[in-house]
């Protein structure tokens, strides 16, 4: 199904009304994004450039789903709020993460003493149609208990379809719209299936701010995005979020807890952080886990070479047939609206 002629005038028309929304960054631009992370400090994690944006986040963001997986909600709010005293202020979430329940804890938290403006706020949408994205967009706001999101994304371009729909249902128009309106600073797009499908989606006549993507020492060797997908995001100037460091798409939940390799959780997160990217959503379960990873950030620094070849070798043969990256080769991953979306089983 092509997009209608009312349709692209409407979504041109729209564009035109947000100032450089179309201007696709030069490959001078994108080269430029590899600018050094800032230096740590005692309390807070580096930052690092969010693409042609000009604005720096943490190099570190606090995982949505997982929030919202605490058991205790008190809890998980202390959490969110030891964050932004760590300086892990890029946070993540979805309309669909627990029903919406990751949404409205995390407005709770942000809604006391101005924590709003202490963090970069992203969460991301599900329907491709512009009415129904609309509609997601201010329930989202109304459990974040906010007016404004710093960047809004598709979640889960998983389908090769996926794309087409954003432009032909008016998802891409309503997202423009909410930018203009000034809810939404940035607006991105997610996906942990095929980098095919994320250059696909790169390749709309639209000027993606950010791209999220599986970044790991196992997606190095196995339909990479990090191979694929973010050199063309640095050409184009689009911010890379790097999610599932893990691997995480493991019937064991993921290939460290598998037991089939002796890397640790330290290796695997300093090689991620060695990609050009922006930032990297982690799941942050317990305070203990929050301090970890908020210092293995600010001691954080380029892995060598030999390093990374010696830690490739490892997994070489755990890595190439994709055994733990199943949420690239199998629907088991794909959220339930999503799977809804497309008519296959829930």
């Amino acid at each position: 199904m092509s997009m209608s002629d009312k349709t692209r005038r409407e979504f041109f028309e729209a564009a035109a009304g947000v100032s450089g929304t179309l201007a696709v960054g030069t490959a001078t631009q994108g080269e430029a994004l590899a600018a050094p992370t800032s230096s740590p400090s005692a309390t807070g994690v580096p930052l690092r450039p969010l693409g042609k944006t000009g604005v720096k986040v943490s190099m570190l963001g606090l995982g949505g789903w997982h929030i919202g997986a605490v058991k205790d909600p008190v809890e998980a709010i202390n959490i969110m709020h030891a964050s932004i005293d760590e300086g892990v202020t890029f946070f993540d979430n979805s309309w669909d993460y627990h029903d919406g329940g990751s949404e409205e804890l995390m407005g709770k938290a942000l809604a006391q003493d101005g924590k709003r403006d202490k963090v970069f706020l992203m969460t991301k949408v599900c329907d491709r149609d512009g009415a129904g994205a609309t509609k997601m967009l201010d329930e989202s706001l109304r459990r974040l208990r906010t007016d404004r999101l710093d960047l809004w994304q598709f979640h889960e371009i998983n389908w090769d379809n996926d794309p087409e729909w954003l432009m032909e249902k008016g998802g891409l128009k309503a997202a423009l719209d909410a930018k203009k309106a000034g809810k939404v600073r940035f607006i991105g797009f997610t996906g942990h299936k095929d980098p095919r499908i994320h250059a696909k989606a790169l390749s709309l006549p639209f000027a993606w701010d950010t791209a999220q993507m599986p970044i790991n020492i196992l997606d190095a060797q196995y339909r990479s995005f990090q191979k694929d997908v973010v050199p063309l995001c640095r050409r184009k100037g689009v911010g890379v979020i790097g999610m599932k460091s893990m691997g995480g798409g493991a019937p064991e939940g993921n290939f460290l807890k598998a037991g089939r390799t002796d890397l640790t959780a330290e290796q695997c997160m300093r090689f991620a952080l060695g990609v050009p990217i922006s930032t990297l959503v982690v799941g942050i379960l317990s305070m203990d886990q929050l301090k970890m990873n908020a210092a293995l950030a600010r001691a954080w620094k380029p892995m060598p070479a030999a390093e990374q070849k010696e830690l490739a070798a490892k997994v070489k043969e755990q890595a190439g047939d994709g055994r733990f990256e199943l949420f690239k080769s199998t629907s088991n991953f794909d959220g339930g609206h999503h799977r809804k979306q497309h008519g296959f089983s829930t």
